[in-house]
């Protein structure tokens, strides 16, 4: 019998490794290959999740605009599987319009006085307040050249626009402003739509907005809690109905709309409030509201949202539905639309 040599059994040991090396080398090939094909089903997954998530989106938005559909709707609420979108509809004229400060170069000062109290209610020093005014009122103001006494002078670096702000996010450029806008939830309040809201609507109005317009917190409070309803919650389906002289009477108002003498407030402060001079500023249900459609799309763990601001055309029916009948109709006017 013949016996193998030692260079054999060396051959037969190096055969054997170099075979192992290929077949861990083409394991690693495959696994590389299968990590591959699962990092592209993973975004391939990931992108159907998005596109699925603003098409929800676009849905929830498209639903708003609808002319019949209003804040309290259940239709802007939509659950669909794994996919579905929520609407949320708030009156834009409830916000203060800063465009509206200065029109033309004149400014509104009843106007001017509840801005400047709306950011005393906020805690704005009243040192920057004054700045924070002034230079506001530059920049909107179309005249060049001069300045007021608090507002900061042009420089290389400085260029007031002296033309209507074209967003809220332009207070940010502003002078003085840098640090109120920097705080959470600064701008939910404001807003600079050109055509529209031309008054505050007190039917969408936070209760900072009324309280800056100088009525009393009690009166305020009594007001809210009546156009809430039960629920306490605006835009829900419990708000009751309520019309121009209720509401008027319930702020304290006095000669809105037919609004009968204002009531004080059980346990108040027994007086009525002196607010007679912001009839023209405020109006309750406005017949062409503005609203701010912010519209939500979920697929999965993925969220897309879109924000646009409206105005819906009321038709007024008259004696075709009775006397005072409204509907909605027409094509809705879009001021603004953005994806977020």
């Amino acid at each position: 019998m013949i016996k193998p040599s030692r260079n054999c059994k060396r051959e037969s040991g190096a055969a054997l490794l170099l075979a192992l090396w290929a077949l861990f080398l083409l394991a690693g090939v495959v696994f590389a290959w299968a990590l591959n094909i699962n990092s592209r089903l993973t975004v391939s997954a990931t992108a159907n999740r998005v596109l699925s998530a603003e098409a929800m989106a676009s849905s929830g938005a498209e639903v708003a605009l609808n002319p019949t559909i209003k804040p309290a709707s259940a239709n802007l609420h939509k659950k669909m599987g794994n996919d579905g979108y929520d609407v949320e509809m708030t009156g834009e004229c409830g916000r203060l319009n800063l465009n509206l400060l200065a029109p033309g170069g004149v400014e509104n000062p009843v106007l001017v006085a509840a801005l400047r109290q709306y950011l005393n209610i906020k805690g704005v020093d009243l040192n920057d307040l004054d700045v924070m005014m002034d230079a506001l009122l530059d920049w909107i103001t179309p005249t060049k050249g001069l300045h007021r006494l608090n507002a900061p002078e042009e420089t290389d670096d400085y260029h007031p626009s002296h033309a209507p702000l074209t967003s809220v996010d332009e207070l940010k450029k502003i002078s003085g402003w840098a640090e109120y806008t920097s705080n959470p939830g600064w701008d939910e309040d404001f807003t600079t739509i050109i055509g529209g809201c031309q008054q505050i609507d007190a039917a969408y109005a936070s209760r900072d907005v009324l309280r800056a317009f100088g009525i009393p917190d009690d009166f305020v409070d009594r007001f809210l809690q009546a156009r809430r309803g039960a629920d306490a919650v605006d835009g829900t389906a419990d708000d009751p109905q309520m019309d121009q002289p209720t509401a008027f009477s319930l702020l304290g108002i006095q000669g809105g709309g037919g609004a009968p003498p204002p009531v004080p407030v059980p346990g108040g402060s027994g007086a009525t409030p002196q607010v007679n001079g912001i009839q023209s500023l405020i109006v309750f249900k406005s017949a062409n509201p503005v609203f701010r459609i912010v519209s939500v799309g979920k697929s999965g763990d993925v969220t897309r949202s879109i924000q646009m601001v409206v105005q819906k055309q009321i038709t007024p029916l008259g004696a075709v539905v009775g006397a005072g009948a409204t509907i909605a109709a027409g094509r809705p006017q879009v001021f603004s639309w953005k994806e977020l």
